[in-house]
């Protein structure tokens, strides 16, 4: 069967429809559809059988919709502004999360400074939430025994957050730590009110637990957590 230019055209449609599905960022995968449903209205438009108008109609709708929600995303990026610091999170550890789903995670998050010392965690209590050290350094303790060190990028309370009970260590500052606290109830919330976020996060929890058992980011930790 022999293709023509209408049908190559047609084929196209479909494809950059298909490569849509799969991309993850939605201001590309919204400009993708843009031009998948432009190429399928010249498709409709030229077949040997007429303009058919119905499916150019609806592709219109489609484009319309599309460059819509495009300008909506635009917008709600150009009105964010970071810190330098979360700036340098997002860029780095929160670097999977669309910058208004970052904004929300740092609406409800508290940046706290801590000396030398303070306890984040006591093992066998209740862990009033989750911590990300900005800057420092923490040792953890098990069973009255130093099990390890964690600093910059660490989680601490991140395994007690995901499967609930206290804290099964003892976490101290060794040196003035900077850090950022989200708070449990308000940070549950969150992720049950968004479900993109809830996938990014959960993300965020396999690579620091990934990097706590490779040793990425600390020193001689020997555990899987910071709780």
């Amino acid at each position: 069967m022999e293709l023509t230019l209408v049908d190559v055209i047609g084929h196209l449609a479909f494809l950059l429809t298909a490569i849509s599905f799969y991309l993850k960022d939605i201001l590309l995968l919204r400009f993708l559809a843009i031009v998948s449903s432009l190429v399928g209205i010249g498709y409709n438009y030229y077949l040997d059988e007429g303009p058919l108008w119905l499916p150019i109609f609806w592709l219109g709708v489609f484009t319309v919709i599309n460059v819509w929600r495009i300008v909506g995303i635009l917008m709600e990026r150009s009105a964010i502004h970071f810190s330098d610091d979360e700036r340098e999170l997002y860029e780095t550890i929160f670097k999977g999360f669309a910058p208004v789903e970052f904004m929300k995670l740092m609406r409800i998050a508290e940046w706290r400074d801590a000396d030398q010392g303070a306890v984040f965690a006591t093992e066998g209590r209740p862990v009033d939430g989750l911590r990300l050290l900005f800057s420092g350094e923490v040792n953890v303790e098990r069973d009255g025994r130093d099990i390890g060190s964690a600093r910059d990028g660490a989680l601490v309370g991140e395994m007690s957050f995901i499967q609930g009970g206290d804290a099964s260590a003892t976490v101290t500052t060794t040196v003035p730590c900077r850090y950022v606290f989200w708070p449990e109830k308000a940070l549950r919330g969150l992720l049950r009110r968004n479900p993109n976020i809830d996938i990014a996060m959960k993300h965020v929890f396999s690579l620091d637990l990934t990097r706590k058992l490779t040793g990425d980011n600390t020193g001689t930790i020997r555990t899987t957590d910071l709780d």
